[in-house]
């Protein structure tokens, strides 16, 4: 038996979904816990907003309270785990918290991607630990490979599909032909998406897990405004019928690549080949592909979101704390590891700049509405030419006689962003061209 003693302080910050269910098993597995770190995890306080709420758990009320101080200044908790979300209060929460020399462990993707180098070098200076592993992936093990088993590679590239709401959304689209309102719905039904999905579909929650990713990969700082954003509202089922037909699937990519001594961050809709890996994960799953110079390409992947797998990390990070600071089974000693300034996980080495979107160059899938009669595709041709962009294909799709229209589906040769955008300008302005029905770039993955 673990002394009843050798126990470590938990202060829990939020009780939603998520908080409830790391509650829920942290007190109902004590004994487990106990078994396996040598140490038993002591839930001492749980910082909720409404005391008086009526909740599906065991837990007792004595363990409720509305005052942080509660949490954050209790000598007995030594581990605080952030689970509230939103940039604030949970940002000065988490500083009072390292301040305070306690370890934190965060799920809260919008604080590490825009404060995570300057929190960590809090933690570093106070000799805690802070932790963010089910900030990205869910229960994905990533985070820790790129602190840790991959710090020998040079790593220049990270293509992922970081958000679950819109690869459930765009998998549906694909395999059931269902419009976008659908699948939304669907996705809100199940419970991927939030009554306010707009972070999910616009792109914001996979661009700030991208910045993570990057920072980590890279060793460099990439803000969350430095990626840049695009979002799947604007995907038609039509897009999907035509991409199949090209040999693609539709996925919304958070891609970074690392040239040189520049960094390209962006997060938008992509045709990606069929045959590759990531135009495999479907549903609410998630992938993350790493490639660097000495292991080639690893691909990990796994459920992204969810209660069980975000409680999986967090208790991996509890797990990873128990074990660095000598504490229980790991070492069989109690006291504390006391580092030297320096040594501690690996802070941003480098500040490279980020280059800008103008200046990618990739393939290009546009899907336009036009009036059907002749010239008009020397038009487009013509104003594609001047702008140095070469067409690889065109197909001629879905004439109406009646409105007198076609839509005419286009891809490119490797071409310049700037000089995409330019050419869409001059379409607008062509009255043969009703609309530009979609512009959806394409990757090589």
């Amino acid at each position: 038996m673990v002394p009843i003693d050798n126990r470590i302080g938990i202060g829990l910050l939020g009780m939603g979904v998520i908080g409830s269910r790391v509650a829920q098993f942290v007190t109902e597995q004590e004994d487990y816990f106990a078994h396996t770190l040598g140490v038993r995890l002591a839930l001492h306080s749980i910082l909720v907003q409404d005391i008086t709420k009526r909740r599906n758990d065991s837990l007792s009320n004595n363990l409720l309270s509305t005052n942080p101080d509660n949490i954050l200044n209790d000598p007995r908790i030594s581990v605080v785990l952030e689970l509230m979300g939103g940039e604030q209060p949970a940002l000065s929460y988490i500083e009072r918290a390292l301040y305070q020399q306690k370890h934190v462990v965060t799920a809260n993707k919008e604080v590490i991607a825009k404060h995570g180098p300057r929190l960590q070098d809090i933690a570093r200076h106070q000799q805690v630990q802070l932790r963010y592993e089910a900030s990205v992936g869910g229960g994905i093990p990533i985070i820790g490979p790129l602190e840790k088993d991959l710090i020998a590679n040079d790593i220049f590239s990270i293509q992922a599909i970081i958000n679950g709401t819109t690869n459930f959304i765009l998998t549906k689209m694909a395999q059931d032909g269902s419009d976008f309102v659908t699948s939304l719905d669907q996705a809100k039904e199940l419970g991927y998406a939030e009554s306010d999905p707009r972070n999910d579909l616009e792109g914001f929650d996979a661009a700030y897990k991208l910045a993570i990713l990057a920072t980590l990969g890279f060793r460099t700082k990439v803000d969350a405004l430095d990626v840049y954003c695009e979002g799947i509202s604007q995907i038609d089922t039509k897009d999907f019928q035509y991409a199949h037909e090209l040999g693609y699937e539709i996925k919304l990519l958070a891609i970074g690549k690392k040239m040189g001594d520049k960094v390209h961050v962006r997060v938008h809709p992509a045709l990606i080949p069929m045959d590759s890996p990531l135009a495999k994960i479907s549903g609410a799953y998630n992938a993350i592909e790493v490639q660097g110079d000495l292991m080639g390409s690893v691909v990990f992947s796994g459920p992204g979101a969810g209660p069980a797998s975000t409680t999986s990390a967090i208790l991996g990070d509890i797990a990873a704390i128990v074990r660095e600071e000598g504490i229980g089974l790991f070492s069989g000693a109690k006291p504390k590891i006391i580092r030297e300034q320096g040594d501690y996980k690996p802070l941003p080495q480098r500040d490279l700049p980020i280059e800008p979107m103008a200046e990618l160059e990739t393939r290009y899938y546009l899907r336009l509405n036009v009036e059907d009669r002749p010239r008009v595709l020397a038009q487009i041709a013509t104003i594609m030419g001047d702008h140095g962009i070469s067409i690889a294909s065109v197909i001629q799709k879905d004439t109406d006689l009646a409105a007198n229209s076609a839509e005419i589906v286009i891809t490119t040769h490797p071409a310049k962003e700037a000089d995409v955008q330019e050419a869409v300008i001059e379409f607008n302005s062509l009255g043969t061209i009703k609309s530009l029905g979609n512009l959806i770039r394409v990757e090589q993955t």
